[in-house]
C-alpha cells in the first residue's frame, strides 16, 4: 500500500470519527438540555452546590491552579511546543501534524457544540471570571487536559519508549482538572463526563491512526522490499 493511499485512508478515518463524535456530543447535549433536563439538572446542580458550600481560601487557590494547567492558551501552547520540538528531533513534520490534528480537531468540535447547544453555567458563584454564560457544555478544560497531556504521553510512548516512565504522571492532569472545574462552578458534572468520554475517544483514534505502530511499520517494510 502506497504512502499516499495510507494518508487518504487516515484522513477518511479521522474525518468520519470526528463527524460521529460531533453528532454524538450534540445528541448528548440535546438530551441534557431537553428531554432529560428535569431528571439530570437536580443532580448536576446538587453536586456543584455541595462543593460551593465547602469552599475555603486554600481550596479556591488550589482549584484555580488546577484549572490553569488546562487553559486553552496553555494547552495549545504546550502542544505546539512539543510538536515543534518533536518535528525537529525526528526531522519530520509528523509530530506537529499529530498534535495539530489532535488538539485542533477537538477544539473545532468544542466550538461547534458550544454554539449549537447552549447550556447555562451552574447556579452558583463562578470563581473563574470571564466565562461565556451559556457555554457550559461540554467542558473545554477537561478535554484539553486529556488531548494535550494524554497526547504527549502516547506520543512519547510511541517514539521514545525509554522515556515513558517520565511522562506517565501527566495522565493525572484530568484528575486534577475535573474537580477544579466543578469546584469553581464552571461546569456541571455531566459537562465534564461528556468531555471525558469524547476527548478520550478522539485521543485514542488519532493516536491509533497517526502514531507509529508495529502494523504500520510492517507494511512500510513490505513496501520497501517490493520496491527493491
Amino acid at each position: 500500500m502506497s504512502s499516499s493511499t495510507e494518508r487518504r485512508e487516515a484522513a477518511r478515518t479521522l474525518a468520519l470519527v470526528w463527524v460521529v463524535l460531533v453528532l454524538g456530543v450534540l445528541a448528548t447535549g440535546w438530551l441534557l438540555t431537553g428531554p432529560l433536563a428535569s431528571v439530570v439538572d437536580p443532580w448536576d446542580d446538587g453536586v456543584v452546590r455541595w462543593l460551593e458550600e465547602r469552599r475555603t481560601p486554600g481550596l479556591d487557590t488550589a482549584a484555580a491552579a488546577g484549572s490553569a494547567i488546562a487553559d486553552t492558551i496553555v494547552g495549545v501552547g504546550l502542544a505546539v511546543a512539543v510538536g515543534l520540538a518533536g518535528s525537529w528531533w525526528q526531522r519530520s513534520w509528523r509530530p506537529l501534524v499529530y498534535f495539530t490534528v489532535l488538539v485542533g480537531g477537538y477544539l473545532a468540535l468544542y466550538v461547534v457544540v458550544t454554539h449549537l447547544v447552549p447550556r447555562d453555567r451552574p447556579p452558583v458563584e463562578i470563581l473563574d471570571p470571564g466565562l461565556v454564560p451559556d457555554h457550559s457544555f461540554p467542558s473545554g478544560h477537561m478535554a484539553t487536559s486529556i488531548v494535550v497531556y494524554g497526547g504527549i504521553v502516547l506520543w512519547v510512548s510511541a517514539v521514545a519508549p525509554r522515556w515513558r516512565a517520565w511522562v506517565w504522571p501527566l495522565l493525572l492532569a484530568p484528575l486534577v482538572v475535573a474537580p477544579s472545574r466543578l469546584y469553581q462552578g464552571a461546569h456541571h458534572p455531566t459537562d465534564v463526563i461528556t468531555s471525558l468520554v469524547a476527548a478520550t475517544v478522539w485521543l485514542l483514534v488519532v493516536a491509533r491512526v497517526l502514531l507509529p505502530g508495529e502494523a504500520r511499520e510492517e507494511r512500510q517494510d513490505r513496501a520497501v522490499m517490493v520496491e527493491t
